[in-house]
């Protein structure tokens, strides 16, 4: 568990503490169940239900440690105190993809947020976390699985 502070808006830390509340009172208490009534059925060495239900909880936990961490680490931001002059968290970004000529608009945004049907994207993505601290003109390189992407900010604003 890294130490690192993350940046999120109120609604996307609200999002993530009621994920964590259904898992928590809800998700973990039907699983208790499952358990339960898997050990109805007799030998537990023999018991494929038993062991699903045991293993689901293993993987229920492991997700709630992962969210508890984040909301630990993480900071309100106040949107509106942003500077609007270069990329930071909550920026809506248009870019141009040098090599394919194509233009896209990208949202930074903190966990709980990412819709990337929408293009809100992690800040600590590769993409985001190449464009951050960026200005308008600037061109970075964000390394990717099939090689570099090139891009040439093309706009700033705030949603």
């Amino acid at each position: 568990m890294s130490s690192d502070r993350i940046p999120m808006s109120k609604e996307g830390y609200e999002k993530l503490f009621a994920q964590l509340d259904k898992m928590k009172n809800e998700d973990m208490s039907r699983i208790a169940e499952q358990i339960a009534e898997a050990r109805g059925f007799g030998d537990l060495s023999e018991n494929a239900e038993f062991d699903a239900a045991v293993e689901a909880q293993g993987m229920l936990q492991a997700r709630i440690n992962d969210l508890q961490d984040k909301l630990s680490r993480a900071y309100i931001v106040d949107r509106s105190t942003l500077p609007k002059d270069r990329v930071v968290f909550g920026s809506r970004v248009r870019v141009l993809d040098v090599d394919m000529g194509d233009e896209e608009d990208f949202t930074l945004v903190g966990p709980g947020e990412e819709d990337y049907d929408k293009n809100f994207i992690l800040l600590t993505s590769p993409i985001g976390q190449g464009l951050v601290g960026k200005k308008v003109g600037d061109e970075v390189e964000v390394p990717i699985p099939r090689g570099t992407l090139k891009l040439k900010i093309v706009e700033i604003g705030v949603d």
